[in-house]
């Protein structure tokens, strides 16, 4: 499995902060008396003042990124609608409890079994994207849509899942275990959701499971650095507004991408907003703009749960990962023998067993 029995660097030095940061346990949320208004949530707050949204808060949410067109601008599903991918999700299940895939299978796989991913029950928010209203990305601009459309010759972006594997470009770079990016980093992916949050007087670090990414944000007013420096998570500023921590992140290096978008260019600005509306509840909101990819900026809402018993572990991927060459490798041995190199881009989501109702 991916998840590795030695823990990041990073974790005895957030494991001491954290240690030190832990305030009172929070107080539960009662009932409102009949023919009262609930009053907004007030958190915990800091030793030294701050509220506290500290803790383990796993991205695994099963919401799609875009909206289905056929929901229109529903941003919830019906109860019928939630039943409908809860019963998918079961399926999904079974499926992936097999071992092993079917031996006439007649594609080549470059990933994991499916049993390997870890499926989260759904959500009935029907996108992650609530703004624009009909919970789809904005358009990309005629620059962004030339930029994407020069890209490996014209074949687009690299994928996670490429359907060729004929040079390291093929991949993206998550593939390539360079880094999620900003705003991958912080939603759902395959298998290692965890998000672990921990305060400092003057800093929050905000750690991402895949691919080992820390993000230390202080939070002094200081400016962004110089426009020289530029990274693929950027460089992040917070503060508080009352109760709501907002960190702005500017300085992306223009190799990222988010949402099909190809690679973004070095305006992108991402301002993200995190509230505890509950003991167990955090909001997370984020606004992305780029005018050089998008025609306007747009927004995702991410519902994170607290679930204390999460442990993160050393997420062991990097650039030289035997993966991509072994791929590269097996492509090209396929084609001396005539064979098939077409990649399974689905292997994810392990094929249903066969069945009336399985086809």
């Amino acid at each position: 499995m991916s998840r590795r029995w030695i823990r990041v660097a990073a974790a005895a030095f957030l494991t001491a902060v954290y240690a030190l940061a832990q305030p009172a346990s929070p107080t539960a949320k009662t009932a409102a008396p009949a023919g009262k208004t609930a009053k907004p949530y007030t958190p915990p707050k800091t030793s030294w003042g701050d509220p506290d949204i500290q803790g383990q808060w796993p991205a695994d949410a099963n919401i799609p990124m875009q909206r289905p067109l056929t929901l229109a601008e529903k941003n919830a599903l019906t109860p019928e609608e939630l039943a409908r991918r809860e019963e998918q999700f079961r399926k999904q299940a079974e499926a992936d409890s097999e071992e092993f895939v079917a031996a006439d299978k007649a594609v080549t796989t470059i990933n994991p079994p499916g049993y390997w991913v870890e499926h989260s029950k759904p959500h009935a928010q029907a996108s992650l994207v609530v703004d624009p209203a009909d919970g789809r990305i904005p358009p990309l601009t005629p620059e962004g849509q030339k930029r994407l459309k020069e890209l490996r010759g014209g074949l687009g972006p690299g994928s996670h899942f490429p359907a060729v594997v004929n040079s390291w470009d093929d991949f993206d770079i998550y593939s390539r275990c360079i880094s999620r990016g900003m705003l991958s980093s912080m939603l759902p992916t395959l298998y290692n959701f965890g998000n672990q949050i921990v305060q400092a007087p003057g800093y929050v670090a905000i750690r991402n499971e895949m691919i080992h990414e820390t993000r230390v944000i202080p939070l002094d007013g200081r400016p962004h650095v110089g426009s020289n420096v530029r990274t693929y998570m950027g460089d992040s500023r917070g503060h508080w507004e009352g109760n709501t921590l907002v960190v702005e992140t500017t300085n992306f290096n223009g190799k990222i991408g988010i949402g099909g978008s190809g690679p973004t260019t070095d305006a992108l600005t991402i301002v993200e907003r995190f509230t505890r509306t509950a003991p167990d509840e955090l909001s997370y909101d984020a606004t992305i703009s780029d005018p050089g990819t998008w025609t306007k900026p747009w927004k995702i809402h991410m519902p994170y749960k607290l679930d204390p018993h999460y442990v993160v572990y050393e997420y062991a991927c990097h650039e030289g990962n035997y993966m991509m060459l072994n791929a590269l490798k097996g492509a090209r041995e396929r084609e001396k023998a005539g064979l098939d190199t077409k990649v399974d881009a689905d292997n994810h989501t392990r094929a249903l067993s066969a069945g009336p109702d399985k086809k």
